[in-house]
């Protein structure tokens, strides 16, 4: 099931505070990971409800995430995006919705964040180890799977691409370089979580997870981290991590 659409203005994030109910009929691995890593911070986010206020980082990863995506889009349908189809669909993604805003830094104003952003995208498409003209096996996929017989909520989530030969990618952007063994640790519950996902969606297991960070440095940069195949032990640890959100779902006081 393949999830995608035309690039069009980046929507403004919305965050509404959810019922109990509904924070215990699906699980997401970025709720899980909140979650684990602040509890106080989980109750404001999902809980209370409370949106924090758009910043230029988190503008630009979600600019970097729309312009990638029609790019799978277009090696999915055989037609590669020219140069000037990919400045074309940036310029797009890039426009503001009237009612979203970005506090922009006067030291660091919105015209050279948006060069920057376009900078890291090109970087990127140089340098990405996806050829070309491999068509993707999906993008932007929306898959769930149902956990109900382990007694937990449904999983849920969004896997950025599947790569010819069952090969899982997420895309970051981040400012800093990552180390390997970190990244893979501090990403260890999303990997899981969409390889258990991939496995429900296709009966089949992935043969590798990657991680594309595009590194916003005043010479932006790619890496590129690489983990074979989930293994039983993730799998186990991610089971008694949801068991543990559910039993301990006292998250009016956020605690």
């Amino acid at each position: 099931m393949i999830a995608a659409v035309e690039a069009g203005p980046v929507a403004a994030p919305t965050n509404r505070g959810r019922s109990k109910a509904d924070l215990l009929a699906t699980v997401s691995a970025s709720r899980l990971g909140t979650w684990l890593g602040c509890r106080s911070k989980f109750y404001f986010r999902y809980v209370a409800g409370l949106q924090k206020p758009n910043t230029p980082a988190r503008y630009v990863g979600t600019v970097v995430h729309a312009v990638l995506q029609q790019w799978n889009l277009a090696r999915w349908r055989r037609t590669p995006l020219t140069t000037d189809a990919v400045q074309a669909v940036f310029e797009q993604s890039w426009t503001l919705p009237e009612e979203d805003s970005v506090a922009w830094d006067p030291e660091e104003p919105e015209a050279a964040v948006k060069a920057a952003a376009l900078g890291l995208i090109e970087m990127y498409l140089r340098k990405t180890p996806i050829p070309p003209d491999e068509k993707p096996e999906a993008f932007e996929v929306g898959v769930d799977m149902d956990l109900a017989a382990h007694g937990l909520p449904t999983l849920v989530g969004v896997i950025d691409l599947i790569k010819a030969g069952a090969r899982i990618v997420d895309f970051k952007t981040t400012r800093r370089t990552p180390d390997a063994g970190m990244a893979l640790h501090s990403n260890d519950v999303q990997l899981t979580a969409y390889a258990l996902l991939y496995r429900e969606a296709t009966e089949r297991r992935e043969s590798a997870l990657e991680l594309h960070h595009l590194v916003k440095n005043k010479t932006p940069k790619l890496v590129v981290t690489e983990s074979g195949p989930v293994t039983g032990t993730q799998i186990a640890r991610f089971y008694r991590l949801v068991e543990s959100y559910v039993q301990a779902s006292n998250w009016r006081t956020g605690l």
